[in-house]
């Protein structure tokens, strides 16, 4: 089970985005792939139309009740993919936890004490854009990191600070974490500035920087109001096709190779479900409209019949 925390504390990076997308494109990949939202603005559970104020198993419940995660686990809209939510609580988890020793291991332990099915390929830790108690979780739990980043100037100089608190948190807590991975998002190719970041961030990190990256696209900015991931609401988009490109990529860096054709597969598969739901939505959009038209007539109809029916038995005695 490959643990990775996707973390940056700049927030509107595309973290929620890429914890999403990735998670979803590995599951239609045919990975069983576990998504936890540790971020108390929830909009990772948002996104897979989750409803934070309605749930009753949340990351709360695990990191301050220390009930076991396999309870709290919850399948999606997607085959293969599952969440843990967050709810409206979580933003006071650091305070309730401020003087609990060993507060930052608590996701650690409930991973190592996990022996529930299904048996997970990959977790994704959606973190919340700061450095406390909560991403210290994410961070001691995990074996990697994954690094979502804007192609700005000022996300760079917040790159210096997140890579050295992954640092501390390696010599102090977690000896195993690695920066995996740097991925480029909301990326502007037709400006200067975003060929000059992606040069300074390549001269650091290296091959830790991801081949793939993920355009600007106003689909991916839409899906999470529809309660959907990009491959459910417009695989065909821009955003869909980025996300199946860094997939591949991703499952290369960890030693699994995607045959073509399963690719394809997976991307028609999205595409005509799709396409599928769509038609419902219109043919349920016509119905809809159709009853509205005839619902005045419709209401009359059975009283004149109910009325007709014991004159015609009366004429028939």
């Amino acid at each position: 089970m490959h643990i990775i925390a996707v973390i940056n504390q700049k927030g509107g990076v595309g973290k929620t985005t890429t914890t999403v997308n990735l998670g979803a494109a590995l599951a239609r990949l045919g990975k069983q792939v576990l998504l936890l939202d540790l971020d108390p603005q929830a909009n990772l559970s948002l996104h897979l139309d989750r409803r934070p104020e309605l749930e009753e198993a949340t990351m709360t419940q695990l990191l301050v009740e220390d009930r076991p995660l396999a309870e709290l686990i919850r399948p999606t809209g997607t085959k293969g993919l599952w969440v843990v939510a967050a709810d409206t609580s979580l933003g006071g988890v650091e305070q309730v936890l401020a003087n609990r020793i060993g507060r930052e291991t608590i996701l650690r332990e409930a991973f190592e004490s996990y022996r529930a099915e299904p048996r997970f390929d990959y977790v994704l830790i959606d973190c919340p854009p700061s450095l406390g108690v909560l991403s210290a979780n994410a961070l001691c739990a995990a074996g990697e990191v994954l690094i979502p980043m804007q192609t700005e100037y000022f996300s760079l100089q917040g790159m210096a600070k997140l890579t050295e608190v992954i640092q501390l948190v390696k010599r102090r807590l977690n000896p195993a974490i690695e920066i995996g991975c740097v991925l480029p998002c909301m990326v502007d190719l037709r400006t200067r500035l975003t060929g000059e970041v992606l040069d300074n961030i390549g001269t650091y990190f290296g091959d830790r920087l991801a081949r793939a990256f993920i355009r600007s696209n106003v689909k991916l900015a839409e899906a999470p109001s529809f309660g959907a991931t990009i491959f459910d609401h417009a695989p065909d988009s821009n955003g869909a096709s980025d996300y199946w490109d860094f997939a591949c990529e991703f499952l290369v860096r960890h030693g699994e190779q995607v045959a073509p054709e399963r690719l394809e597969e997976a991307r028609d598969a999205a595409s005509a479900a799709a396409a599928a739901a769509v038609a419902a939505a219109r043919e349920e959009a016509r119905e809809s409209a159709k009853a509205r038209e005839t619902g005045p007539s419709a209401g009359s109809g059975p009283t004149a019949e109910a009325g007709g029916e014991p004159a015609t038995a009366a004429g028939e005695a």
